[in-house]
């Protein structure tokens, strides 16, 4: 039993761990949007986008992961693995809703610098 708690809170520290942002954004995007003006300054900011879009994927595939793994083993987690199992279910759909953002205006800065040309 004491074996059991031990791995539960484990599971939840990882969780929580995995889900806090470990690093400040490394620039103003408000500002680097507004002083965008020319073709390279719009494709530097789509390779921004697609990169954190890359990021959040690889968070939400974590995230289906740890998924499997409680449903594979509920009989281990009891109640709390449906709680585990709904935060994981919210935070793969929080992860694709901002990969499909950034992607969205990764392509958006795509259209403006080939307008530029």
């Amino acid at each position: 039993m004491r074996i059991w708690k031990i791995s539960v809170i484990l599971i939840v520290l990882a969780l929580l761990i995995s889900c806090a942002q470990m690093k400040p954004h490394p620039m103003d995007m408000t500002q680097a949007i507004q002083n965008a003006k020319t073709t390279a300054d719009h494709e530097a900011l789509a390779r921004h986008y697609e990169a954190t879009a890359r990021e959040m994927q690889s968070k939400a595939q974590e995230h289906k992961r740890m998924l499997e793994q409680y449903e594979a083993h509920r009989e281990f987690y009891g109640r709390r693995g449906l709680d585990m199992e709904s935060m994981c279910h919210a935070l793969i759909n929080f992860y694709e809703q901002a990969v499909k953002e950034n992607m969205d205006m990764a392509n958006s800065h795509r259209k403006v610098a080939a307008e530029i040309k």
